[in-house]
């Protein structure tokens, strides 16, 4: 059923956010609609050290010893609000769903964030019962050591109400702004690589410029965006593959370049639209792989004095940071040009950590410390990153928050700013998210109106991302966090227990010393993933693992049977 959501207009000009909701007024004299337009910018796999702002509230560091720039984030950041333990998933798709829909992503059925893979859908076969047809056949990495699990699977598109949903229809951010003109520009990756049915204009945008996968070249990037041949997927039951779609030539030979271009020229083409606000997504390929850059700024970086500071010293990635971070400029500038600063509410926020040289497969990409670990992990460098709001007129500038929040907490933040009723979505649509609204003003949360303090992610993959603590290739792994007390489950038989707020750099496992804690965190981990993930998405014990061929130090353990057998789980793990 189509829910039914009052909107609250805003039309008084000197409407301030206070208390735990938007303040609104109606007169008949007024014609002007100043809803807030909402500008919504999604870095790639920037990590939470990767801001020049969080490096030195993390470090105490002055900015000019670093290596990386990001003046104008920092000014997002002093213009604004800054969250200090903002969470996301730990990889592209999962994020990007549970931003989109207010819903852990793992009830989704997004897991992972997959290369272009076989899923039921595109091999055109039949679905397994308890299966969803774009869910990947099976996805693996090159992993030559002994296994003890295989992997779960995972969902790669959005329901979208289609024929093959079966009822399935997930209501995004654009479709909560009824009354608002949505548009999407950049990285899409949950439209189920290119089906018909799933990309941006289905699911209430309209879309710019966009491609529906992981990564993009930076330079010469439009004939695969423009691409339409099946060739990959022949089996597809559709006309043409609809991976994604260029948009208008703007002379930029760089991504992130053309991307901005193409926002300013919409920015422009909005600006004197008075009676309908606008909603714009802006999701950058920055600064994800492949790691090119502009050659003059990477010829600077490469001569800069302080690099390798904080083990920063890849050119090729600052620079590539750098294009982002005037990208973020651009759009500030823009706005107070066309007089609409004051009334536009920007968000940024990166959808996963940074690729931690100790964790990747790739080489030293980029170093979270003090955060351990990175992208794919499920540690804090994997997970925590970098989320502001600036809203000039509205909220008080240079402020940082300390409480929890959570990827999924944004839909309900941005349509309740947008002056919608956001109650429908927790009562009947059953968003996990809760609106940080009140957090805006209120950032020491001391009126306590948001009160969520229990959050989860799951990743049931082997991948090729090594194990911080071991530096294996990673197992499946399942996490909650209550309060200052994070439990990392590591399928292969590990409990990571660590009270965050006295080690952020989770070097203290608290297991063995608290197992009343730990016993009690992976209870509520397991009821979680009963109630809410379907087991196809759950990891499976490897029915031809040898133990004997084990490297790891510590043996496989199924944590998962002795806690279904009643036993005591924090004595029985490595």
């Amino acid at each position: 059923m189509e829910l039914k959501l009052s909107l609250k207009r805003f039309t008084n000009l000197n409407v301030l956010l206070s208390g735990l909701v938007l303040s609104t007024a109606c007169t008949a004299s007024k014609k002007e609609d100043l809803r807030p337009n909402i500008i919504f910018i999604l870095a790639d796999d920037l990590g939470y050290m990767d801001v020049q702002a969080y490096a030195k509230r993390a470090l105490g560091s002055n900015k000019e010893e670093m290596f990386y720039e990001t003046p104008n984030i920092d000014r997002l950041i002093n213009e604004g609000v800054a969250f200090d333990q903002a969470y996301a998933c730990q990889l592209s798709s999962p994020t990007r769903a549970s931003l989109l829909t207010g819903k852990y992503a793992a009830k989704l059925g997004f897991t992972t964030a997959t290369p272009l893979r076989d899923t039921y859908y595109n091999q055109n076969i039949p679905v397994p019962e308890g299966s969803y047809s774009h869910d990947v056949i099976y996805h693996s990495d090159n992993i030559s050591i002994e296994q003890a699990l295989l992997n779960g699977s995972s969902n790669t598109a959005l329901p979208a109400g289609t024929s093959i949903d079966n009822g399935r229809n997930e209501i995004t951010i654009a479709e909560a702004l009824k009354d608002y003109h949505s548009a999407f520009i950049g990285k899409w990756h949950v439209g189920g690589h290119g089906a018909k049915g799933y990309v941006p204009a289905d699911q209430g945008f309209e879309p710019i410029a966009w491609y529906d996968s992981g990564g993009s070249a930076y330079f010469n990037w439009q004939n695969n965006w423009n691409n339409k041949s099946k060739t990959h997927f022949p089996e597809m039951p559709q006309a043409e593959w609809l991976i994604g779609n260029a948009g208008d030539v703007t002379g930029e030979d760089y991504l992130t370049d053309d991307l901005t271009q193409q926002a300013l020229n919409y920015l422009d083409s909005r600006a004197n639209i008075k009676e309908q606000p606008f909603f714009l997504y802006f999701c950058h390929f920055a600064v994800h792989s492949p790691f090119q850059a502009k050659e003059k700024d990477k010829q600077r970086f490469d001569i800069k004095t302080t690099k390798g500071w904080n083990n920063h010293d890849d050119p090729t990635y600052a620079s590539m940071i750098k294009s982002l971070d005037e990208s973020v400029g651009m759009i500030l500038n823009k706005l107070e040009e066309l007089e609409l600063e004051e009334n536009t509410l920007v968000v940024f926020m990166s959808d996963n950590g940074g690729i931690d040289g100790s964790v990747t497969p790739d080489g030293s990409i980029t170093s979270n410390y003090p955060l351990k670990g990175g992208k794919a992990n499920l540690t804090e460098g994997g997970i925590r990153v970098p989320l502001a709001f600036r809203w000039k007129g509205k909220i008080e500038g240079g402020k940082w928050c300390n409480t929890m929040v959570d990827c999924n907490d944004l839909f309900p933040t941005l349509v309740e700013a947008a002056g919608y009723d956001i109650t429908p979505y927790y009562n009947e649509t059953k968003i996990d998210g809760r609106s940080v609204l009140t957090l805006l003003n209120d950032t020491d949360n001391k009126k306590q109106s948001y009160s969520r303090d229990t959050y989860f992610w799951h990743y049931p993959f082997n991948v090729i991302y090594n194990n911080p603590f071991d530096n294996y290739p990673l197992t499946p792994h399942s996490a909650i966090r209550e309060g200052d007390y994070k439990l990392i489950f590591d399928w292969h038989g590990r409990l990571k227990l660590f009270n965050i707020a006295n080690d952020i750099s989770e070097n203290h496992n608290l297991s063995k010393a608290m197992p009343e804690k730990t016993n009690e965190l992976f209870a509520k981990l397991m009821n979680w993933l009963s109630t809410n993930v379907e087991k196809t998405y759950w990891p499976k014990v490897n029915p031809d693992y040898d133990a004997k061929k084990e490297v790891r130090e510590t043996p496989f353990i199924n944590l998962v049977e002795i806690y279904n057998e009643g036993g005591d789980v924090a004595s029985k793990s490595n």
